[in-house]
């Protein structure tokens, strides 16, 4: 499991929304990811089975 990314989140809280410490740690983690979406996009989601079928038929790798 990988850490919880808190050097970048406060960075993110502080440095870039202006939060108070207050504000900061008011937050629920899904309020601090819809501000980070909301300045740099949604990150990308892996394909269910569907779209990996189709991936695979469009893009072989010859085997």
């Amino acid at each position: 499991m990988t850490p919880f990314p808190w050097r970048e989140a406060m960075q993110l809280g502080f440095g870039v929304l202006h939060l108070s410490s207050k504000e900061f740690w008011g937050l629920t983690p899904r309020e601090l990811s819809a501000a980070f979406e909301a300045l740099h996009g949604a990150r990308p989601v892996a394909p269910d089975r569907g779209g990996l079928n189709r991936m695979m038929e469009r893009f072989p790798d010859g085997r």
